[in-house]
């Protein structure tokens, strides 16, 4: 009896523990902003910015099949080879999940790299978690359309 009542509560206080988050329309607003926010930081290569929006085991996988952890991902900024000048999204979408959402969308993107031209059109998905009061991203994901 005692280890059934034991068995209760350790369950009790673990779904206690993954309770979900009460999620409302400024969740999805202010992560719309924050994916705004990113593509402004991309092209202005602000990676301080950028990493004040990642958190610490961040992975990045690019179009190409690259992938990348934080470090690597915010070192990619300091490359004086990317020098983007246009980053836009468009058709975003939000989903939540208690304290975790999946954003999508497309993109489109112009610069240079190395003095070759680049445009990009295609599609993301951003995986946020709301850690210490805030939302950070944790993984990214692109694929081309064209």
């Amino acid at each position: 009896m005692i280890r059934w009542t034991i068995c209760c509560l350790l369950l009790g206080a673990c779904a206690f523990a993954q309770a979900p988050r009460n999620n409302t329309p400024t969740d999805s607003a202010s992560l719309v902003a924050l994916e705004r926010m990113w593509n402004e930081a991309q092209v202005a290569r602000d990676s301080t910015a950028i990493g004040n929006m990642i958190g610490e085991r961040f992975v990045n996988t690019e179009f190409n099949g690259e992938v990348s952890d934080r470090q690597g991902f915010l070192a990619n900024f300091a490359d004086p080879k990317y020098k983007p000048t246009a980053m836009n999204i468009e058709d975003v979408k939000v989903e939540m999940y208690g304290g975790t959402a999946v954003v999508t969308g497309t993109y489109h993107t112009k610069g240079s790299y190395a003095g070759k031209a680049y445009e990009h059109v295609g599609r993301f998905t951003d995986t946020w978690i709301f850690q210490n009061g805030k939302w950070l991203c944790v993984a990214s994901h692109s694929s081309l359309k064209k």
